[in-house]
């Protein structure tokens, strides 16, 4: 790995994303499985494909050097704790955080006592079809989606599909909040936002979103919880 970089001060009205690329040297990879805990490790283990095992051995190595340096602690010896749709949250502590990769690309959110989510897509057009936006996205994103010039609704599709998986993490519910119980912003030049939340009349009072930069051919999101803060990103050497 390159030498690290500082860390900022974390103030309470900032949120910090880190942008990083998975794709490591045996020497980065190795360094980083030596922070893994037994079960991460074994989670590693387990994928089929040897490339998704290293994205998996990077993105939590990354995670757990990235908050050490905030709490300026052992990263191997930080305890997760996990809620009960699978979030993972650091025990006995202040620091919030959300980590996401797609195809080689992590992003990964920080927060002092607010929650964050945080998703990146790669973007294929071999995935944004209208049956699949059909089958997840509510049907006033479905009608977005399809009012919108053929050569705009591919990036569309997946800025839609980021920012809702961010509010999902966010919110810490999983698979047990509907995709299409809530609607999302989705159109070129339109502000990363939550249009409704059915069912959750505080939604627009406790949750923001934002757009995270990205490359052009990826996207991504931010949810945090509050709106009295800012976001600043940065990106993490290889």
């Amino acid at each position: 790995m390159s030498s690290l970089p500082a860390i900022p001060e974390l103030r309470p009205d900032e949120v910090h994303v880190w942008r990083a690329s998975l794709e490591c040297d045996a020497a980065a990879l190795a360094q980083y499985r030596q922070l893994l805990s037994d079960v991460e490790r074994g989670r590693a283990d387990r994928f089929y494909f040897p490339k998704h095992c290293e994205h998996f051995t990077a993105g939590r190595g990354l995670l757990r050097t990235i908050l050490g340096r905030y709490l300026n602690s052992d990263p191997a010896a930080l305890r997760f704790v996990y809620g009960a749709s699978g979030k993972p949250a650091l025990e006995d502590q202040v620091l919030r955080f959300n980590l996401a990769h797609s195809h080689g690309l992590a992003v990964l959110a920080v927060a002092c006592s607010r929650e964050v989510g945080i998703d990146v897509e790669r973007v294929r057009s071999e995935v944004a079809t209208a049956d699949i936006a059909g089958r997840f996205f509510s049907p006033h994103e479905v009608t977005a989606l399809a009012g919108l010039p053929e050569d705009e609704r591919i990036v569309a599709f997946f800025r839609c599909w980021s920012r809702k998986e961010a509010y999902i993490k966010a919110v810490g519910k999983g698979l047990g909040l509907p995709l299409d119980s809530f609607d999302v912003s989705l159109g070129p030049g339109e502000p990363a936002a939550l249009l409704a939340v059915r069912g959750e009349d505080t939604a627009f009072e406790r949750w923001s979103m934002a757009e995270v930069p990205v490359p052009q051919d990826y996207a991504a999101a931010l949810v945090t919880e509050g709106h009295d803060w800012r976001m600043l990103c940065s990106d993490w050497p290889v």
